[in-house]
This record gives C-alpha cells, structure tokens and sequence, in this order.
C-alpha cells in the first residue's frame, strides 16, 4: 500500500474525531491552546494504538480468512465506511453540555472515534502491510486534524461537521473497492 493510500486512510479515519474535535471546541467555554492540544493529543493516540489492536487479531485470524482476505478488507472498509456516512446524519455526536476536557469523557470519546481504526488494523493485516508507518501517519493526522477541529468548533464553524464523516465514509468506501478491484484483476 503505497502513502498516498495510507495518508487518505487517516485523513478518512480522523473525520470522526474532527467533528467530534469541533464539537468539543464548541463546548469548551475559555479555549487555550493546552485544551486542544490534549484533545488532539488522546485522539491521535487512540488512532494510532487501535489499528495495532486490530492488526494483531487480524494477523492471529489470517491462516484462517487468507483466501478471502481481500472480500474481508472490503467489507470492513465498506461496512465502516457506510456508518460513517450513515452517522453523518445522526444528531449530535456528544451534548454540549458535557465537559470534552473531562478524563473519563475524553477516554469514551477517544474510544468511540478510534473503532474505525481497529478495524483497519484488521484490514492492514490482511493486506500484509507493515503497521509502523500507518500507525504514525495516521495518529500524527488524526492530532492535526482535531487541533484544527477544536479551534474551528470554538470559531464557531459549525457548519462542517456533518459533512467530514460523510466524506471519509467515501474515501473509505472507495479505498476498499480499490483493493477489491485490484485483487480480483491480478487473480
């Protein structure tokens, strides 16, 4: 997999933690760069821990899926994908009401965008790909894209949020007809 898949991968995956990130910056009343830069900081680490999460159980499960590893990464990718376009639509992704700087809030919320990540662990693995230069571009993405996102939410730039989680539900839709195309055509 070359870095411009691996780079829209994470961009696709931080989308999540990007509308959560703006929605944070908007329930944060006094903004100061130490509140985004802890928001981005737990957001980034979850990205990255959790496609090693996943790429450990895939690799554990491959003898098993190998002669259809490829019909597994699409569907993860599709599947994640899918939801994510599907929560797009949804309502609010967190009250406002409720404190993004909490520990135990920003522990659910790390987790909760950070699912999608798991379960591209599991499609790297398929894929035989090395997890080290993903798991950096994709946390070092995820931590620049909610920095960007808390100070966007506290601008009061609302207006994106639920459009990013509809755009990297697409890139991953794609991505994982990508891999199922260039499968089916080499076999």
């Amino acid at each position: 997999m070359n870095l411009l898949t691996i780079l829209f991968i994470a961009v696709a995956l931080a989308m999540d933690a990007f509308a959560v990130s703006i929605a944070s910056g908007i329930a944060i009343k006094k903004l100061r760069i130490g509140h985004a830069l802890k928001i981005a900081s737990w957001f980034g680490l979850f990205q990255a821990i959790m496609p090693i999460v996943g790429w450990v159980g895939g690799l554990k499960l491959k003898s098993v899926v190998a002669p259809v590893d490829h019909w597994v990464v699409f569907g993860l990718l599709s599947f994640i994908g899918c939801k994510m376009i599907y929560e797009s639509f949804q309502l609010d992704p967190i009250e406002n009401r409720s404190n993004p700087l909490d520990i135990r809030i920003l522990f659910a919320l790390s987790i909760a965008t950070s699912l999608d990540a798991f379960a591209v662990g599991i499609s790297f693995a398929m894929l035989h790909i090395s997890i080290i230069t993903p798991i950096i571009i994709i946390g070092l993405v995820t931590f620049l894209i909610s920095f960007a996102g808390v100070w966007i939410g506290d601008r009061g730039k609302h207006f994106f949020e639920k459009k990013m989680g509809m755009v990297g539900g697409f890139i991953l839709i794609a991505i994982g007809i990508k891999v199922l195309i260039d499968h089916l055509s080499a076999g």
